[in-house]
């Protein structure tokens, strides 16, 4: 926050944050843990995501909020746009994920700004980009994993194409909008230029699919969908039942599957012609998940994950989201916290992946209220009093 004393890489920078849902409060959140001033613009009754607030506040707009500071301000009324105007001036970086034109249609898009203040980063996050034949689709999550062929990779054969857990396509254009932005602030503390940063879900999507896209590339097709199985030549790759859950694991090298063979008791069969090498493997794969799961089967599926990954096998147990919250090295290292609110009482908050070793870390701070800081950041930035802000409450502006 501004005052935290904190040596930051972001401590300085003021940012103005019109970002909803997913997307663009990630970008904005990441530079708040780097130590920018985050003010996230609220219309008056909050953002969408708060829903019901108090006690009922979804956790999801709990993680993606922390160490903002929150104003109100109606944009559709003609003096709420106009104290947007002057946010502008005085912000380093605004970051907005409405629909393409709609800032525009208010008066308060980039050409509009970027004459106000030259030196602006303005970051646009949008679900198929501020331009081409797709420009003004609706787009989620879910719609971004159809287009842009995440879904047609997900599940298995014989089944309809499966949506991928999670909300891989919002927190990807969240990412890139960051590396962007942070990528023009870089750009202007060399040439002074400000710039409009341009992001777009569905193309943050496309390197993901590396595997499959080097996979047609070679075979001329993509294989059918199977969820356990690595688009590559990798094998075994898979998902192994255990007497009370799941491990997954994968081998990409002879040293891998040597390793795998001794675990389960089987090194005779390391010169077995049809396990030879990966594409061997891969003709006989239900033989070999076969063969591996007839160890697992038989045992916990901690003991099992123990035994591979003392055997230094690329292995992991299938965990799941309580198991998660409460993983010992996310704890230790920092990503998770044990915080309790004193509305929506015991929480595990996570703070920013991104360490940064020269630099003091943020203290994780909760959310804030709807409007918490109109006194201090009208005050501060704009120099409004409170009859000031009072006289804009009663007009509608905030």
């Amino acid at each position: 926050m501004p005052s935290n004393g904190k040596d930051q890489p972001l401590s300085g920078i003021k940012v103005v944050d019109l970002t909803q849902i997913y997307q663009g409060p990630y970008a904005s959140f990441l530079m708040a843990q780097a130590g920018a001033d985050v003010v996230k613009v609220e219309p008056p009754g909050g953002e969408r995501l708060r829903g019901a607030g108090g006690a009922r506040t979804p956790v999801s707009f709990v993680m993606l909020n922390s160490n903002k500071r929150s104003v109100t301000l109606n944009l559709k009324h003609e003096r709420g746009r106009a104290m947007l105007l002057d946010l502008a001036r005085h912000a380093d970086v605004l970051l907005e994920n409405y629909a393409p034109g709609v800032m525009d249609r208010l008066g308060v898009g980039w050409e509009i700004l970027r004459d106000i203040n030259p030196g602006l980063i303005y970051g646009s996050g949008t679900g198929y980009g501020l331009s081409g034949p797709d420009r003004d689709m609706l787009a989620m999550d879910h719609t971004i994993q159809a287009a842009s062929g995440i879904m047609s990779v997900t599940g298995d054969e014989g089944q309809p194409p499966a949506r991928a857990g999670g909300a891989p396509c919002d927190i990807m254009g969240g990412v890139h909008m960051y590396a962007g932005v942070m990528a023009a602030l870089v750009g202007r503390h060399r040439t002074g230029k400000g710039t409009l940063v341009e992001v777009s879900m569905l193309e943050s999507m496309y390197f993901t699919l590396c595997s499959e896209l080097t996979n047609y590339h070679i075979h001329g097709r993509i294989p059918p969908r199977n969820s356990a199985r690595t688009p590559s030549s990798a094998c075994p790759y898979g998902r192994y039942a255990c007497t009370d859950g799941y491990i997954a694991l994968i081998s990409v090298s002879d040293t891998h599957w040597e390793n795998i063979l001794g675990v389960i008791g089987r090194r005779e069969l390391l010169d077995h012609t049809p396990y030879k090498t990966p594409a061997d493997r891969r003709l006989v794969e239900d033989e070999i998940n076969q063969l591996i799961e007839s160890y697992t089967a038989s045992r916990s599926r901690d003991d099992a994950y123990q035994a591979f990954r003392k055997a230094r096998v690329p292995v992991a147990p299938v965990r799941g989201l309580d198991e998660v919250m409460r993983n010992e090295h996310l704890h230790q290292r920092g990503m998770l916290h044990d915080m309790v609110h004193e509305v929506m009482g015991e929480l595990v908050m996570p703070s920013s992946p991104i360490r940064y070793s020269g630099y003091d870390a943020s203290d994780l701070q909760f959310f804030p209220d709807v409007g918490q800081h109109n006194a201090e950041v009208y005050g501060d930035w704009l120099g409004l009093s409170g009859a000031d802000l009072a006289a804009l409450q009663h007009q509608g502006a905030i």
